[in-house]
């Protein structure tokens, strides 16, 4: 009876989120796997020289890597890292600073169609892989008002293109998703779940 437990503690090695994000820490408990969170600070400039593709895996591993620099467990550990940017017209959306800027980037996603990329990096001690994942959304068109209501009410300043897809309100104005619908809250869950099957055999 013992053997069971010994090849499930093998094949589960440490595993940490390098971001304190409330919505990729749900998501990565998809998996079932326990992990901890561990806080990072990393410059997320965009170069100008790169694809906007690019810019995200490298900003997702340079978080990944700061987290292994930061890591003090007792145990080798798996790290995951990413980053995720609304992208609408080749013009990459962050976090809005004001409501102006919330208001104005909501008004420009309107009756149209974006891409949401996230890149995403796992790090151990012998293995590394990074990718970025795409997916489009298509808005329902929003009336000043209505955008109005959706700010006062949810005030997605911390989510990039002033948005939560899965925020109550806006649930109402997706009218297409090609994609990923987990990729767009955050993390692309299945093709981190596959990438992470050379991290922890037995997945």
């Amino acid at each position: 009876m013992e053997q069971p437990a010994m090849i499930n503690r093998m094949a589960t090695p440490n595993l940490v989120l390098a971001s304190q994000s409330p919505r990729r820490r749900e998501l990565l408990s998809l998996l079932a796997i326990p992990f901890t969170t561990l806080a990072v600070d990393t410059d997320e400039t965009f170069d100008s020289r790169k694809t906007i593709e690019e810019n995200v895996r490298e900003i997702a591993m340079q978080k990944a890597e700061a987290a292994g620099t930061d890591y003090k467990g007792p145990e080798p550990a798996v790290i995951i890292g990413a980053d995720t940017v609304v992208v609408q017209a080749e013009s990459v959306l962050g976090k809005p600073s004001t409501y102006d800027e919330a208001f104005r980037m909501l008004q420009n996603l309107q009756n149209a169609t974006h891409k949401v990329h996230t890149g995403f990096a796992v790090v151990s001690d012998s293995h590394r892989h990074c990718e970025c994942v795409t997916t489009s959304v298509t808005f329902e068109p929003m009336d000043d008002r209505e955008i109005e209501r959706y700010l006062e009410k949810m005030k997605p300043y911390d989510k990039a293109g002033s948005y939560g897809i899965q925020d109550p309100i806006m649930a109402c104005y997706v009218r297409r998703i090609d994609g990923c619908y987990y990729n767009v809250v955050g993390l692309p869950v299945s093709r981190l779940c596959h990438a992470m099957k050379t991290f922890i055999p037995g997945l």
